[in-house]
């Protein structure tokens, strides 16, 4: 008889990923060239506010005040759930099936929203080579195959892989930061770095928008259950996530304002719609290093697009194994392979949820006005990129609570400021963002005014998380075998909790 292909455990041969190999999954979840010559770009022409750079080290601060709580947590709950376990031991079940949901949807978000920018840039620098002005569709189902049998397969070749995209695009992103720092277009100062510089009005709309930069840090946990060490692995790699992305941004953020002046970069009459955005970025290089190091640049912006459509893609598939594994989704979800431990029914199914949508979108495509802009970049990637970071960010306030609730109940020799004070700041500070990014959501969609689409968005994203917790409420009654595993599907010995509920059931 053959040996199995899939299981629901996982074993110590699974456990492949170092420090570093997270910290990979992480930084390229936030695509640093993609950040900085799309959303920094983005932000400045926006916004018109001077301090960005100096906002990427606030909003650094604040997510490094959250890992502390988040770390002390992860050093009890080794979960691919992670948020979701978190939450349901922290606050309760019913929150915990809620916020899984949350995270499905805003997970999904940003991996299906990336796919827009991905097909668009690639369809354009096609074009621009070979003068074929292919459909920005195909080479994004191309690379939802490509993307689904990286995901299908040991989660290390993922980080391999994703580990020299990201290297490259750090030396690309360097070479750019030194040759701006060489060349100020109005002369070298230090304002952009300064907080009067950024609280100024405006700040709401860059902090909302610089929020998104860090999406992905957060997603450490998933990959516990995967890691050599993950008492020590998961909190070393959230910290050194933070703290490079963080002060890697401020500082090309800077180097960007530099390049192309401060005064002009935050001059709404100073650049016009065709320069606005990564054109900021790609001409000051082409000015000073020439069509050459566009070429590369352009072609390492795709690559890292695609490392973190690979990075989202896993953290789906993990939340929907978690889940299934513990019978709040079908059993086949809860399912890994055998021989790399990847949860393949999950990465079949968040595959399968990107061809729908963006079969969907690129059906909507038709009637659309090229001289408004291009389609998938204006709404499939603007639209779900911040509808995603929009519930990533409700994610962690939720955690922040869940960290209080955990070690309300029992300390587990945790010192005050990592299971009480921080979290509570991280509480404040989180939800300050929250709201904002709440109202400026005309800002973030490119919006003259509301319409429905202000509305309709948020409501995909709240209305199902809310209606899960009515459904794990369903479970209390009607399948307590179910409910009870609720958040406890990695541990070995489920018996001692359940008769402990979580505060706020």
């Amino acid at each position: 008889m053959s040996a199995p292909t899939t299981a629901t455990t996982r074993t110590a041969a699974h456990r492949r990923l170092g420090v570093f190999a997270v910290a990979f999954m992480i930084v390229a979840a936030s695509a640093p060239l993609t950040v900085v010559a799309g959303g920094v770009t983005s932000s400045y022409s926006v916004t018109h506010v001077t301090g960005i750079p100096f906002g990427y080290i606030v909003l650094a601060v604040a997510l490094a005040i959250f890992a502390i709580g988040y770390a002390a947590m992860s050093r009890f709950i080794t979960n691919a759930g992670a948020f979701y376990a978190y939450i349901a031991q922290g606050i309760g079940r019913p929150a915990g099936v809620g916020s899984s949901v949350l995270a499905l949807i805003a997970y999904n978000a940003m991996q299906v929203g990336i796919w827009g920018m991905f097909g668009f840039q690639v369809s354009s620098f096609i074009e621009q080579k070979t003068g074929w002005a292919s459909p920005w569709w195909l080479w994004v189902l191309a690379g939802i195959i490509v993307v689904g049998v990286m995901g299908v397969n040991r989660v290390d070749l993922s980080a391999k892989v994703l580990g020299v995209l990201v290297a490259l695009e750090f030396v690309v992103v360097i070479i750019f930061d030194v040759v701006s720092f060489a060349n100020p277009t109005e002369g070298f100062t230090a304002a952009p770095m300064t907080p009067g510089a950024l609280f100024v009005p405006g700040v709401g709309a860059v902090l909302a928008f610089g929020i998104a930069a860090f999406m992905g840090f957060e997603s450490a946990a998933i990959y516990g259950e995967e890691s050599k060490d993950p008492k020590r692995t998961i909190p070393r790699a959230t910290f050194l996530a933070v703290c490079v992305i963080g002060v890697f941004y401020a500082i090309s953020s800077w180097a960007l304002a530099l390049a192309i002046g401060p005064d002009k970069i935050t001059d709404p009459a100073g650049i016009t719609a065709d320069q606005a955005g990564p054109p900021l970025f790609f001409d000051f290089v082409a000015a000073h290093l020439g069509e050459f190091w566009v070429d590369i640049m352009s072609v390492l912006f795709i690559t890292s697009l695609f490392a973190a459509l690979v990075s989202f893609h896993n953290a789906v598939s993990r939340y929907a194994f978690s889940l299934g594994r513990e019978g709040v989704l079908p059993a086949v979800l809860g399912t890994v392979r055998v021989r790399s431990g990847a949860p393949w029914a999950g990465s079949l199914a968040q595959s399968a949820i990107a061809v729908v949508v963006v079969v969907g979108f690129a059906i909507g495509e038709i009637g659309w006005d090229p001289a408004s802009g291009p389609f998938p970049v204006l709404t499939l990637f603007t639209w779900l990129t911040n509808l995603g970071a929009f519930g990533l960010v409700l994610l962690m306030v939720l955690v922040s609570a869940a960290v209080i609730g955990y070690f309300r109940r029992d300390a587990r020799d945790v010192g005050a400021g990592s299971r009480l004070l921080a979290p509570i700041v991280a509480l404040i500070a989180l939800g300050a963002v929250w709201v904002l990014i709440l109202m400026n959501w005309d800002v973030l969609l490119g919006q003259a005014e509301s319409s429905a689409l202000t509305y309709l968005l948020p409501a995909i994203l709240l209305v199902p998380s809310i209606a899960a917790v009515f459904w794990a409420l369903w479970l209390r009654k009607a399948r307590p075998q179910v409910y009870a595993q609720i958040g406890h599907g990695a541990e070995e010995q489920l018996a001692p909790h359940l008769g402990a509920e979580p505060v706020g059931i």
